[in-house]
């Protein structure tokens, strides 16, 4: 093979290239897909007739009395790397005696601002909601934890809880 045909080939393949490259140019200002547009939309209704469902309301003491101590002593292991139970602070503070303890109120322990302004009792209904998902139920707290998703582990867990204010 001589040069002279070396040269047509990369040649065409370059004027290929050039052909491709102006089609795509010439489409792309003759459509214009950087906007995606909306033609039309479809207005969906629930099958209720109108809002969302609204949470179901959760008789926290029923749900609590019904609880298993034992249970929600192993759910605590999840709670033991920050927190302890023997009246010494951890990365969190102590929780023995947190049930129908105010909010905050630990001496010693440097609570996050929006937990110390939070105020309120630790009681059953607010550690059920508070377990469910700290960082809804206290905007900006310092505590890491994701929470627990199943009603049943943190109605253990405050059973658990309560038995360690006697």
């Amino acid at each position: 093979m001589n040069t002279m045909e070396i040269t047509k080939i990369v040649g065409a393949f370059c004027g290929s290239l050039l052909v491709f490259l102006l089609i795509g140019t010439f489409a792309g200002a003759i459509f214009d897909t950087s906007s995606e547009a909306v033609a039309f939309s479809i207005p969906v209704e629930s099958a209720e007739g109108g809002d969302a469902p609204a949470e179901e309301a959760v008789d926290v003491p029923a749900l609590v009395a019904a609880a298993d101590a034992g249970k929600g002593e192993a759910v605590f292991k999840k709670c033991a790397a920050c927190h302890k139970v023997d009246g010494n602070n951890a990365v969190g503070p102590h929780l023995d005696g947190v049930v129908n303890r105010p909010v905050g109120s630990i001496d010693g322990f440097k609570y996050s601002a929006p937990m110390a302004g939070h105020g309120g009792t630790w009681d059953e209904a607010s550690l059920y909601q508070f377990l469910q998902s700290p960082k809804a139920y206290v905007p900006g707290t310092a505590m890491a934890f994701a929470g627990l998703p199943k009603s049943e582990d943190r109605a253990n867990l405050i059973a658990y809880l309560a038995t360690l204010n006697q």
